[in-house]
């Protein structure tokens, strides 16, 4: 019954869409011939890439401190998540996804050609433009229940707590914890990645629906790529028109999605941190904006003008 309730929120959800003037960032914006760039859903901010956009409610009491069970090998978890990215992921939401939004997946052939460097987990990153783009991802590069999201932790008191948790999403301590919350959280990345599992991260931080540019990253996963010597695997999400039979499933201003795996960046950990971090960035960055057939991106690699 609780899944049944999750599909049906998810797919009142899509029809939610707001019509809008281009903003600066828009006017700035320049693609390649044929590339669809979709109606702005939001009005989105000029100033401040990382400003949240949406605005949740928050209505579940969750403690997130030293005693969050970060890493969770309870047996009713590990079939729990198991089970579900079965059925709910890798059933319910690719059928959902493709029907409704047209999902399309291009580059699968980079899994296969890299296996072997893949074999001790890769550190997945994506364009951050949708209420279910994680799964998009996910289901792209084939993820395994044992994957790992770094997660708001706010969002965890919200009415997607189960499906968030049920992904992988792990909450990151936020500033009212204490530093052995932070601790927690950090060791159990250390064990996850002893074990060569999977992690997922938007650098772009929150969620802008169906926006085109591509923002600024955060360090969180360069810095992670780093420490645990695990290759960047960029996915961008680009936008179709929609129209023929996927008119059936949604407005026209909705676009259709299609997941693009690029080539894995992978880190050279014998030079300085600060300076390979800022690498890694810079490259994935640079990468994603041609993935996207994007000839002028308006967004920097880097912000910090806050």
């Amino acid at each position: 019954m609780a899944f049944s309730c999750i599909f049906v929120k998810i797919i009142l959800s899509l029809h939610t869409q707001i019509e809008i003037d281009m903003n600066k960032q828009y006017q700035e914006l320049k693609v390649e011939e044929g590339v669809y760039i979709p109606q702005p859903a939001l009005d989105y901010p000029e100033n401040n890439p990382f400003e949240r956009t949406l605005f949740p409610t928050f209505d579940r009491e969750l403690v997130i401190d030293e005693n969050y069970p970060y890493l969770n090998d309870s047996p009713s978890n590990i079939s729990r998540m198991r089970w579900g990215y079965l059925f709910i992921l890798k059933i319910g939401l690719n059928i959902l996804l493709r029907v409704k939004m047209g999902l399309r997946i291009r580059g699968r052939e980079i899994l296969k050609k890299y296996k072997k460097e893949f074999s001790q987990g890769a550190i997945t990153i994506a364009n951050h433009v949708f209420r279910l783009d994680c799964p998009c991802v996910l289901l792209a590069v084939n993820a395994k229940h044992t994957t790992r999201i770094p997660m708001f932790a706010p969002n965890f008191r919200t009415k997607d707590s189960f499906f968030l948790s049920l992904v992988g999403g792990v909450p990151i301590p936020d500033s009212s914890s204490n530093m052995t919350a932070l601790k927690k959280f950090n060791e159990a990345f250390d064990e996850f990645h002893r074990r060569g599992w999977w992690f997922h991260i938007f650098p772009e931080a929150c969620r802008w629906d169906f926006y085109k540019p591509l923002r600024p990253f955060q360090k969180g996963a360069f810095t992670m790529s780093y420490k645990y010597n695990k290759p960047i695997l960029p996915c961008v999400i680009t936008f179709r028109e929609r129209k023929g039979i996927y008119r059936l499933f949604g407005t026209k201003e909705i676009p259709l999605l299609t997941v693009t795996i690029g080539e894995p960046i992978f880190p050279d950990t014998t030079q300085p941190r600060k300076t390979e971090v800022d690498r890694l960035r810079e490259v994935a960055h640079n990468q994603m904006i041609k993935m996207a057939g994007i000839t002028h991106n308006p967004w920097p690699a880097a912000w910090d003008n806050l």
